[in-house]
């Protein structure tokens, strides 16, 4: 299956770059450019895409706000056909990387990704699975937020509610960057039976992929602003 991807970003070099690298692979066709977030809405309305390479700062409009208008409805539920967004930041950590999650980006690359991370990002996109990485989830915590020791008694705990006991814990985990190896680990599971666990919590909770998770446990109270050094 080939995966249609889109181009947004407003300095055309690195649209070139991108260009060159994606389209020496078999499986990915470039199906649309954009130099600024506006135009790749334009864009969308008559082009089919399977997964949009978005820049951040932007002319018009920015990636953030574009990543919203692509992913989420008014009432800002998840839009069951909307492309993948992979945000592209200059800067891990970037403040505004952080909010095009929130927005419904599924993951986000640094600009200088070494291109065979970036062709495996994208195929893991269009698999429907998030692309930010258990080291950086950890480094994302350490800059927004701790795991509260007490999770049942924080103030929006009752998010969890539909999860069963054994979930809750999964969650908890997931939110702290762990992969399923590692949380196979802590919890004396296999790794194949982590992976169910992680796929109804996503299922339960209404969530796209783990990064929505760690941003749901950051703004129900889960976590808190800190280090975690």
């Amino acid at each position: 299956m080939t995966i249609r991807v889109m181009l947004v970003d407003d300095q055309e070099l690195l649209r070139t770059g991108f260009r060159m690298i994606l389209q020496s692979q078999g499986d990915i066709e470039i199906a649309a450019e954009a130099g600024d977030g506006a135009q790749a809405l334009e864009q969308l309305r008559h082009t089919t895409v399977d997964v949009i390479l978005m820049d951040v700062r932007m002319p018009r409009l920015d990636g953030v706000q574009a990543t919203r208008r692509i992913c989420l409805a008014e009432d800002g539920s998840p839009l069951p056909n909307a492309p993948h967004v992979l945000i592209l930041t200059t800067f891990d950590l970037d403040e505004y990387a952080f909010a095009a999650l929130k927005a419904g980006a599924s993951g986000f690359l640094l600009k200088d990704v070494p291109p065979t991370e970036l062709v495996a990002a994208i195929r893991a996109v269009h698999g429907g699975d998030a692309v930010v990485a258990p080291t950086t989830t950890r480094r994302m915590i350490d800059r927004f937020a701790e795991v509260l020791p007490t999770p049942q008694s924080a103030p929006g705990s009752n998010v969890l509610d539909p999860l069963t006991e054994r979930e809750r814990e999964v969650f908890l985990l997931v939110a702290q960057g762990l992969s399923n190896g590692e949380i196979a680990a802590r919890l004396v599971l296999s790794e194949a039976t982590v992976k169910t666990h992680v796929g109804r919590i996503l299922a339960k909770l209404d969530l796209r992929d783990r990064v929505q998770a760690v941003v749901l446990a950051y703004e129900a109270g889960l976590i808190r602003a800190g280090a975690t050094d």
